[in-house]
């Protein structure tokens, strides 16, 4: 990487699973909100299949903060290499190379080399502090060392209805959850706040059959692509980590609205909620059954208000 480094931090930490493993986890950027608990969203900007820009929110300090980054990635050397764009409070840029080596079959150390390429001013110490590296890394190592059961343990799944009417007005019903209890079954409270334009901050009180359950949320709103990401921030019993998307595709006879969700189960909390005989099946069809009624739910109302409002011939 250019640039002499100043000031410099190495962290090491070994995971018992495969390097393939480790590397896919750690290249598909898409997955860091699954893992990580402070990262909301990535966005691939653009990419050449080895070099990729991309764009990513995470809560820092409580607040919600974006950068842009480069991502070099190497599959052959298992390495990658990062830069991320300076803030306008600094003249420094973070970068750094992640290095993954096998110890054996199953067996993985990963190194991780980051600097300035400056002298450590406030952004940086102030960046660092809230990034909290060591954490990030150490939840890599819980989420990869469950590879023999991630294909179970991660459910993705979607559902989609056609509205005969203006996409406009069906991402509106999306992007004004505020008014979701007025219509909505199961939902008895949505407080909503926008900290800064497209970023939302959500707390919603729902009434489902095990009982009442609150969830948080941070929305990132794409309205000119008809887009609506979130991560729950405090998610509903049986999951460890809920990351979804709305979308509004527009057509010539209405738009098709789209939600998809990706969890990752909570294993150990199966037998509290379903009973000591359920298994990981069993909470896969209990979790699909409970969010794709909820996305059903809302779904329906975004084509009634939409298909109320104008009629598409």
């Amino acid at each position: 990487m250019s640039g002499e480094r100043v000031d410099r931090a190495t962290h090491h930490v070994h995971v018992s699973a495969p390097a393939g493993v480790v590397y896919a986890v750690l290249a598909d950027g898409g997955k860091l909100p699954l893992y990580c608990s402070g990262s909301v969203h990535v966005e691939c900007l653009e990419s050449d299949g080895g070099r990729e820009r991309v764009r990513m929110w995470s809560l820092m300090n409580g607040q919600v903060k974006s950068w842009t980054s480069w991502r070099h990635l190497d599959p052959v050397e298992r390495r990658m290499e990062f830069r991320q764009d300076a803030p306008a409070s600094s003249h420094n840029s973070v970068g750094g190379v992640l290095t993954i080596r096998a110890e054996g079959p199953r067996e993985t150390q990963l190194e991780l080399r980051f600097g300035t390429d400056g002298p450590p001013d406030a952004a940086w110490l102030e960046q660092m502090a809230g990034l909290d590296i060591r954490t990030q890394l150490m939840q890599l190592k819980s989420f990869a060392e469950r590879w023999t059961r991630l294909d179970d343990l991660v459910l993705t799944f979607e559902d989609s209805i056609h509205v005969h009417g203006p996409a406009e007005l069906a991402y509106d019903v999306l992007y004004r959850a505020g008014s979701w209890p007025e219509a909505v079954p199961g939902i008895a409270r949505v407080a909503l706040a926008e900290e800064s334009p497209g970023v939302q901050r959500m707390t919603l009180d729902r009434l489902t059959e095990s009982g009442a359950h609150t969830t948080e949320a941070v929305r990132i709103c794409f309205p000119h692509a008809g887009r609506i990401v979130y991560k729950q921030t405090r998610t509903l019993p049986l999951l460890a980590a809920h990351t979804g998307e709305w979308s509004v595709v527009p057509d010539e006879r209405g738009a098709t609205v789209t939600s998809k969700q990706t969890v990752v189960l909570r294993e150990e909390d199966i037998a509290a909620v379903l009973g000591p005989r359920a298994d990981l099946a069993d909470a896969r069809r209990y979790v699909r059954g409970v969010l794709g009624r909820d996305s059903l739910a809302l779904l329906t109302q975004v084509r009634r208000h939409a298909e109320s409002a104008v009629r598409m011939l």
